[in-house]
């Protein structure tokens, strides 16, 4: 019983992955943007403002040459 529960619970994780993914917000680089010449699984920082917040995002560069976005802080402000 605990086997076929904990098969269950993977199952869902599996397909909420997704889910729990960081969302582009104004601001954020697009996901059409490529990195043709920083080497795969290199990571970058964007800074911006959106809505009079600052924000430092954290991306990595996948396999394609694509970013993906790891990461998202809030700028301590000065």
């Amino acid at each position: 019983m605990n086997k076929v529960i904990a098969a269950a619970v993977l199952t869902v994780m599996a397909g909420t992955s997704s889910a729990f993914a960081i969302q582009p917000i104004d601001g954020s680089l697009t996901s059409n943007a490529r990195l043709e010449k920083a080497p795969v699984g290199s990571v970058m920082s964007h800074e911006f403002t959106s809505n009079g917040t600052d924000y430092r995002e954290t991306y990595r560069v996948e396999a394609d040459r694509s970013l993906k976005l790891v990461d998202r802080e809030v700028s301590s402000q000065s």
